[in-house]
């Protein structure tokens, strides 16, 4: 009976008003749409959904409960292995993990996963504790607090760690605060609860602290009695194409841009963060980063032109993020690819220089590598130019910490587990991958956590 009620709708802001606006798009089931989707779940023996999760969520346990209405054991079990359900519930890839492994998929829609977790989270923000061991007074560090740093925080701190996690910014929640728009991520709603949470575990998050110039990795162990390190810290250096013209004022980083809004409100008028976007903004890239970007411009008032290389079909941004995008009137320039940033005598973009592409034969990923069309340059006007083009890791911590090896792309050199070249050491998340997605990062984190606990019982 359960795989004949059809996938429950969920609602959202129209879309001609959420493109003048900063407010949560999706506005989530309600109690009665939550009940009803959950009903839809066969509660497999062989869940694939939990073995296509990350951080290994109990989805058919946590269903289960939310069905007979038992929402706080709903949110207890999701407890268990994950410190940030309200995030996931938004931002995860859940059509290519848990979702995309439903067995009710294989015929006809999976049960709403990601939307059945975050209904859970939302309805118990601020209630849901975990259990903690008793402290064992073993100091750990965790570097950053994005996914990766708080996932593998909460789960030391339950098992009777002292945990202090070190951010360099001056809000806690990396990419979270920094890097999702708050249409799709609220902040003081959802994220500022979710890592108040973190902080119930007693661990401790000090914020303005660089590693590897306020202290470094060796002064934390050396000196200040932490017996082992977890590197969270990210990927937050932006890669720009190295095209003449990058330098004129109005070219951004994807991860400039989105700072200035996120964690430093300048969408808002009651601050004074200057932000450039100007009446056409070109954003290079198709990622979520691109998508988030180029939506976040539209809001600011900009007619926006994300420009890509391939076609749609090869887009790796969340087909939920594209669809937004073009609901809400976002203009693809597929199969272009930016030659020159054209700038005006004052030095200020006013054109992006195009050329046209076809695609050709599969590159080592499996997609068809694009190809210039000769002759077929042309230009797009345009104020602003973001480059979404993906970021890697920061050097800084690599070149500060003695033993610490790192591979041609700048990423720490860590085993499956997020051992380092350095005793003691731990990493994962973007710090290791390369930018990646919220939930492989809360993942790697939660693995380097069962692996500092295994170093410090053995040493």
């Amino acid at each position: 009976m359960a795989n004949r009620i059809p996938r429950v709708p969920v609602r959202e802001q129209d879309p001609k008003v959420r493109a003048t606006n900063f407010e949560e798009v999706c506005y989530g089931y309600n109690k009665e749409e939550a009940l009803l989707e959950a009903s839809r779940c066969l509660n497999c023996k062989n869940p694939r959904c939990m073995t296509a999760c990350p951080v290994g969520l109990q989805i058919p346990r946590f269903i289960a409960e939310l069905a007979q209405g038992n929402i706080a054991g709903a949110a207890a079990v999701i407890a268990e292995d994950s410190s940030l359900p309200a995030v996931c519930g938004r931002v995860c890839p859940q059509e290519t993990q848990c979702e995309g492994s439903c067995v009710l998929g294989v015929k006809g829609e999976p049960v709403a996963i990601g939307k059945l977790e975050r209904f859970v989270a939302d309805a118990t923000l601020g209630k849901a504790a975990a259990e903690v061991a008793p402290a064992n007074g073993i100091k750990v560090a965790v570097v950053g607090s994005g996914p990766a740093g708080l996932a593998c925080a909460s789960d030391l701190a339950k098992w009777g760690y002292d945990v202090t996690i070190f951010e360099a910014l001056h809000k806690a929640g990396g990419v979270l605060e920094y890097g999702i728009p708050e249409f799709r991520l609220p902040k003081d709603k959802v994220l500022k609860h979710e890592i108040e949470e973190v902080r119930k575990l007693s661990v401790k998050i000090e914020t303005d602290v660089i590693v590897g110039r306020t202290v470094t990795i060796d002064s934390l162990m050396d000196q200040e009695g932490f017996k082992a390190v977890f590197i969270g810290s990210g990927a937050g250096l932006p890669k720009f194409m190295n095209i003449p013209g990058e330098n004129f004022n109005g070219v951004f980083s994807a991860n400039e841009f989105l700072t200035r809004n996120n964690l430093m409100k300048a969408w808002r008028e009651d601050y004074l963060t200057p932000i450039h976007a100007g009446k056409k903004v070109c954003v290079v890239g198709g990622g979520n980063v691109a998508m988030d970007a180029a939506r976040t411009a539209l809001r600011l008032g900009a007619e926006v032109h994300i420009v890509y290389r391939r076609t749609e079909a090869e887009l790796p941004a969340r087909k939920e993020e594209v669809h937004h995008a073009i609901e809400e009137g976002i203009i693809f320039d597929m199969l272009t690819n930016p030659v020159e940033v054209i700038g005006d005598e004052r030095g200020w973009v006013k054109a992006l220089k195009c050329v046209k592409m076809e695609l050709g034969e599969p590159d080592e990923s499996g997609r068809r590598s694009p190809v210039p069309v000769e002759g077929s340059e042309f230009e797009i006007p345009t104020e602003t130019v973001i480059m979404a083009l993906g970021t890697s890791p920061n050097p800084l911590i690599s070149k500060t910490t003695k033993g610490l090896e790192v591979n041609r792309r700048g990423c720490l050199v860590a085993t499956e587990e997020g051992a380092t070249t350095r005793p003691g050491v731990f990493a994962g998340g973007d710090a290791v991958t390369g930018a990646a997605t919220v939930i492989l990062a809360m993942g790697a984190g939660r693995t380097a956590a069962k692996a500092i606990d295994a170093y410090l019982k053995q040493n």
